[in-house]
């Protein structure tokens, strides 16, 4: 199987993209298609062996939609106008004429419509052939996307609101059209021939001013889109047969030597070679202190270069970099679905052909009650146009929007509607150790010796051991070195010989006709080494979790170095506000216990899994699964927070997992969640960002359902004459954008989210 994303153009409405998935899913070798409306997006699963994606994309065709592919940036919108741009403002001409047109027609039938004698309006403004020729272009080119929708719709065998309103529309101005040409055929049975075209005009128009806000709207929710695509650099300073140019950021190729000057943004991803500079990272993950940068280390694109100058070689350039990645990655999330959204779908598969059979009924009891053609007439229209199921479409979509936005600026990466629905209800969140709650880099925390500090005896000693582990590759011996020069040992470091490694155990090596070797107790144990003389700093340095390297010279013990991986600086603190949302938080590690249980105390934290495998891990979170079924009989929503590498099978096994990560391939790629600046406290964000969501997703429903099951007997006259006023279309039409535009106007308030 494979999985496509496309740009899908020229839907109109909620329903447009039920037709699609209709029409996609259909297709043999095609096992799901999801359309999201607000996006414009849709997600295609398929067998490439069975049905290619020219075949796709010539069904979406033929239903009459256009489809491109949905890359990282390779749709940066070229200056001068864009599709979207130009689709507003052919929408706001069509606003501006079929308002300017009801409008005319409005004030031509007030007196018909009131019932009183305004002199001030001149007959002739009401009179029906002129309204004809002021409506018929109204129709026909205004209302030209709802009569194409609906005949899209006709040949699909699927109604929706195109079909609500053409028919609505269409009624009201076929029979002014027949009044016009034949007034004396009511006039012989008693009736009045009335006209309803400022009626169709006006609907026609409030349709449109309600596409044009949700137009407007749509272009809000994808502002999270825009900034970041806005973050990249346009141009590049590279170094070309000796010499220095520069060239439009597409032209630069993975090799190239990139200099970045003070002030200047990243153009794309690369490993420095030349120089030192702190960075500001915040713009990709979100962390607002600037970074430390210095040869061999890793810069991301579209982050901005504070003080020093550096070059880098390119890496990832185009698609391949993690801004593109960021992109792709919001994008699709805001394209996908999420689960409580099935429920809109399904009502609003049943809800047109229902609609539509209650505006039959409506005519015909009010003609075999009334026998008054015109206020049947007027009834129907009301249902059809006030029953469109526009905002029921637009509930969940424009809220995962709003949502995947606005966890994107704050550093959250989140992969669809599923994990942004999912995370509101955990109950269990299990975080690794290492590189999770810990910086993932072990560090020496203390240094004893034999000799004390006599003659400088400790930096001595630091020289020869710091030698010793300057051969080695393991991270311990990174942070022996590494403190080696904090000390300000001498430099350059004596040479070493006979050098060798005894993996599990530590290393050993002869400098200057000494046999230094660095390792663990139980190996200087198996050495017939004496390691009692730091007994007492033993027991409590493991308490402390520090990992002991025991220093022996000549067979005898001469020191003792503790290191330890230290906790990040917001890992207590995460915790604690974890646990306040009555969340269950649990730890695990391939650590030894008592390490474990040492880092578990800091950050209370009572549950503690360790020595632990990385394939034993998803075992873990499945028996925390069945522990809260048992009691519950349900399964527990369980959360895994790991580093999206050794911890990928219990990310896979957990409901949501959430990859700690610093922007690299690797933790983009892993979990359902990526929380790129590293942070506990995004996950904390996550969560309230999931429950902000759902909630404002629950309100959307609310507002949709409610205002559909009880505008429509308003409409169909169950209170006339109570509510005669309510029997005008042009009310149900304004009703009917205006609930949209609630629907809308409510989920862009999740920007206001404080997280």
């Amino acid at each position: 199987m494979k999985t496509t994303h496309l740009q899908v153009g020229g839907m109109s409405c909620a329903s447009c993209a039920s037709r699609i998935e209709i029409v996609v899913n259909r297709l043999d070798g095609v096992n799901q298609c999801q359309v999201n409306f607000g996006a414009e997006q849709a997600a295609i699963d398929y067998n490439p062996e069975a049905v290619s994606l020219e075949v796709i994309e010539q069904a979406i065709s033929d239903a009459g939609y256009t489809t491109k592919p949905l890359g990282g940036l390779g749709n940066l919108e070229k200056p001068g106008e864009s599709e979207s741009d130009a689709e507003e403002k052919a929408l706001i001409k069509k606003v501006a004429f079929s308002g300017f047109v009801s409008l005319f027609l409005m004030i031509g039938g007030l007196p018909m419509m009131t019932g009183l004698d305004i002199h001030f309006i001149p007959g002739w403004l009401h009179h029906p052939w002129l309204q004809f020729v002021l409506t018929t272009p109204v129709m026909f080119w205004c209302g030209q996307g709802c009569f194409t929708g609906a005949i899209k719709g006709f040949k699909q065998r699927n109604a929706d609101m195109n079909t609500l309103t053409s028919i609505g529309t269409g009624v009201a101005y076929v029979y002014s059209v027949f009044v016009t040409l034949f007034p004396n055929v009511l006039l012989s049975q008693g009736l009045s021939p009335d006209v309803f075209y400022e009626s169709a005009a006006m609907i026609i128009a409030l349709v449109l001013v309600g596409r044009w806000l949700e137009h407007r709207a749509k272009g809000k929710m994808s502002e999270a889109i825009k900034k970041l695509i806005g973050l990249q650099a346009k141009t590049a300073r590279v170094v070309r047969n000796g010499k220095e140019e520069d060239i439009a950021i597409e032209l630069v190729k993975v090799g190239d030597i990139v200099i970045v000057r003070p002030g200047e943004k990243i153009p794309v991803d690369g490993e420095i070679i030349e120089g030192r500079s702190t960075v500001d990272e915040s713009m990709v993950t979100g962390e607002s202190v600037p970074v430390e940068k210095q040869i061999g280390d890793e810069v991301i694109g579209a982050t901005i270069n504070k003080t020093g100058s550096f070059k880098f070689t390119a890496a990832r350039v185009g698609e391949e970099t993690v801004l593109a990645q960021i992109v792709q990655l919001v994008r699709q999330a805001q394209g996908a679905k999420a689960p409580i959204q099935t429920l809109a779908d399904q009502v609003t598969s049943w809800f047109v052909p229902v609609v539509i059979a209650i505006a039959i009924a409506t005519f015909v009891i009010w003609f075999n009650w009334t026998g008054n053609i015109t206020l049947a007439i007027v009834t129907t229209v009301g249902v059809l146009i006030i029953a469109c199921p526009c905002a029921l479409g637009l509930a969940t979509p424009t809220s995962v929007m709003v949502g995947t936005g606005l966890g994107a600026e704050h550093g959250i990466l989140i992969k669809g509607g599923d994990s942004l629905e999912l995370a509101h209800k955990i109950q269990t969140i299990v975080l690794d150790k290492t590189g999770t709650l810990t910086e993932g880099k072990p560090r020496v925390i203390n240094y004893i010796t034999v000799g004390g500090t006599t003659n400088n005896h400790e930096l001595k000693l630091l020289r020869l051991v710091a030698a010793v582990e300057a051969k080695s590759e393991h991270p311990l011996a990174e942070a022996i070195v590494e403190y080696a020069k904090s000390q300000e040992v001498e430099f350059p470091l004596p040479e070493v010989v006979e050098f060798e490694a005894m993996p599990g155990m530590g290393v050993q090596a002869k400098v200057s006709d000494r046999l230094i070797q660095i390792g663990t107790s139980i190996w200087m144990e198996e050495l017939g080494i004496d390691t009692s003389i730091f007994k007492e700093k033993q027991g409590s340095w493991e308490t402390q979790a520090q990992t002991k390297a025991w220093i022996a010279i000549d067979g005898e013990i001469e020191g003792l170095l503790g290191i330890a991986d230290s906790l990040k600086p917001a890992s207590v603190a995460a915790v604690r506000a974890l646990k306040s949302m009555g969340l269950q938080v649990v730890m695990v590690t391939g650590d030894n216990q008592k390490t474990a249980e040492a880092i578990a105390e800091q950050v209370a934290i009572d549950r503690v899994f360790a020595q632990v495998r990385p394939d034993q891990k998803s075992e873990i979170i499945k028996s925390l699964q069945q522990e809260r079924l048992k009691s519950s009989q349900k399964q527990a929503i369980v959360a895994m927070v790991g580093d999206g590498i050794n911890d990928a099978p219990a990310l896979a096994q957990a409901d949501v997992g959430m990859a700690i990560g610093t922007g690299t391939d690797v933790a983009i790629a892993a979990g359902d969640i990526t929380l790129i600046s590293g942070d506990l406290q995004g996950i904390v964000t996550a969560i309230k960002l999931s429950r902000a969501t759902m909630k404002n997703i629950r309100q959307n429903l609310f507002f949709a359902f409610f205002y559909n099951t009880a505008s429509i007997p308003l409409a169909a006259g169950v209170l006339f004459p109570l509510t005669n006023w309510l029997l005008n279309p042009i009310i149900a039409g304004a009703a009917m954008a205006m609930s949209s535009v609630s629907v809308v106007t409510n989920a862009l308030r999740l920007q206001r989210t404080r997280l």
